[in-house]
């Protein structure tokens, strides 16, 4: 199963970058290109995006299998906008009716959201895991926070092998579904239902014996400044001014959001 930093031993400037700036100056533009409402924006913010992932020397392959599911999700969403939201017809075919407004909020959704996926991916798809978590805890979030991130990110992994085993486990006892999807049909329902319900009790049971370990192991004892703070180093010349760019672009977008904004009021 691949994971989320299986290239991070690359070289590239995202690569080289010193995790602790780079995770403050790749947050600040996730945070400011979440932040635009201006359509006009989009261009700029897809530009930028793009050129931080060549940058990245990240495969091109990678990118799509991380977006394949989380696009599905959004797009079950945003596609009955142009149909549901505005007053503006711009095409209409019987009951079914296209509306501007709508349209305009779909490309507005899936353009923020490509680009803070994307960036998002970049983030950790340049460092190890482990050092994005210290990254974290330099910067100063709470010790409970990226406990919980690198737990959830440990065993995501383990219930997917698990689901995996229980599937197999059901087709080796004859389970067929009835559908042309894997899953789905109508006869399927209760199957998926007991699976997951199985999936979820398992999981909390592991969860238990995964918190008694640690427990057990002094887990929640005071910890030494540098054991919680590691590597918080300043940085060479040219990550300070990657720090400083990409700094510059989030409050670029920021303020040029507010003046589109305030000159269209």
């Amino acid at each position: 199963m691949t994971t989320f930093d299986q290239y991070a031993h690359l070289s590239s400037p995202i690569h080289r970058w010193q995790p602790r700036l780079k995770l403050i100056g790749l947050g600040a533009l996730i945070f400011a290109f979440a932040a635009v409402t201006d359509l006009r924006l989009i261009l700029p913010m897809l530009g930028v995006t793009g050129l931080l992932y060549l940058l990245s020397n990240l495969p091109g392959r990678f990118l799509l299998n991380r977006l394949k599911y989380p696009g599905y999700f959004l797009l079950g969403i945003v596609l009955l906008l142009p149909f549901l939201s505005g007053q503006t017809i711009l095409w209409q075919w019987g009951w079914l009716t296209v509306r501007q407004e709508g349209v305009l909020a779909m490309v507005l959704i899936v353009s923020r959201f490509l680009c803070i996926m994307i960036l998002t991916i970049v983030l950790l798809g340049t460092t190890s895991f482990l050092t994005t978590i210290k990254a974290m805890r330099s910067i100063g979030l709470p010790a409970i926070l990226t406990d919980m991130t690198l737990l959830t990110y440990r065993y995501l992994y383990d219930i997917a092998e698990m689901f995996a085993t229980m599937q197999q486990s059901m087709r080796l006892r004859g389970f067929r579904s009835q559908s042309r999807s894997k899953w789905f049909g109508r006869q399927d329902l209760q199957q998926f239902a007991t699976l997951t319900g199985t999936l979820l009790i398992r999981s909390y049971e592991q969860s238990e014996r995964v918190y008694k370990a640690m427990k057990l192991r002094g887990y929640g004892a005071p910890r030494s400044v540098d054991s919680v703070h590691p590597g918080t180093t300043k940085g060479t010349i040219w990550d300070q001014v990657g720090l400083a760019t990409t700094l510059s672009i989030a409050l670029s977008f920021v303020a040029m959001n507010l003046f589109l904004g305030m000159r269209i009021q």
